[in-house]
């Protein structure tokens, strides 16, 4: 009788098991699952339909970690940093029009407010001699260091992304073969693969409008862009523990795909960049912690 009970919860709560298991055991934050590291192929294979040429395989070991289930919402940034840049408003749509730079920022914010160790250390004041990007594209080149024994919020490393985004799968979606605009929010004019076009709203949607993957995180494909931690690199085929990127770049990566994307760009690995300071109405983030 108890555990029919705790199965009736779960189910009510819509989370999956395993997640609220970690939650009760190992008291995971409010908002965010556990995912549990492991090792995965990364990228797209080459008989992937529509796949891009910068989506090489490769094998990839990845530390737990949490993540937030919801793409960050406008009520949550503007609460902490008491602005809301957002173009389609409402509070619980994810907000977007941010930059990476303010990603960060929202971080540390985040940190300090709940008595966290930020995982960033920004200097303003000194350019960071990594960054390619043109001046007149980002004129701060702010320096951004990341200590990883932090416990405070942070931005996923790319391949942390990926992984949380497949949660077990090797196919173009966690869905599966395809994806629909019933599954998740994109152009439906453009379809993937060829299958039957579907709707285009024009806009941002709610958080958690769309079924969760696997492993309880929602909106992963689509809505918006997310911001990653790594400067943009060509993959190595060479087996990599816990990447974080290549040592310099001209743009931070975007993992998800947007409300104005086509289909194929939504795929778990499709990937994208663009300056620090890109701020656009589909760029957003979510946010992940060190355990």
């Amino acid at each position: 009788m108890f555990i029919f009970f705790i199965m009736l919860l779960l189910a009510t709560v819509n989370i999956p098991l395993g997640a609220q298991v970690n939650r009760m055991n190992d008291e995971v934050p409010a908002g965010m699952v556990w995912i549990t590291g492991s090792t995965f192929i990364m990228g797209s294979p080459v008989t992937e339909p529509e796949r891009y040429s910068n989506e090489r395989t490769h094998t990839v070991n990845v530390d737990s970690f949490y993540m937030g289930i919801f793409e960050i919402t406008q009520k949550e940034y503007f609460a902490l940093m008491g602005t809301n840049p957002s173009v389609f408003k409402g509070d619980d749509l994810p907000v977007e029009k941010v930059s990476w730079y303010d990603a960060i920022e929202y971080c540390n914010a985040r940190s300090i407010k709940e008595g966290l160790i930020p995982a960033y250390s920004i200097d303003k004041s000194r350019q960071d001699p990594n960054n390619k990007v043109q001046n007149t594209l980002d004129p701060f080149k702010w320096t951004v260091s990341w200590d990883k024994n932090a416990n405070g919020y942070r931005l996923p490393t790319e391949a942390e992304w990926e992984y949380a985004c497949r949660a077990g799968t090797n196919t173009p979606f966690y869905t599966g073969e395809n994806i629909t605009t019933a599954q998740a929010n994109y152009d439906g004019n453009y379809p993937y693969n060829g299958h039957t076009q579907g709707i285009y709203r024009e806009t941002t949607t709610v958080v958690g409008s769309f079924p969760a993957n696997q492993w309880g995180l929602y909106d992963m494909h689509g809505n918006v862009w997310e911001w990653c931690w790594d400067w943009y690199g060509i993959f190595t085929t060479s087996v990599q523990t816990n990447p974080t990127g290549a040592a310099t770049g001209s743009g931070h990566v975007l993992r998800g795909g947007s409300w104005q994307e086509l289909a194929r760009d939504l795929r778990s690995a499709s990937r994208t960049d663009a300056s620090p300071t890109r701020r656009g109405m589909y760029l957003g983030f979510r946010v992940v912690r060190s355990r």
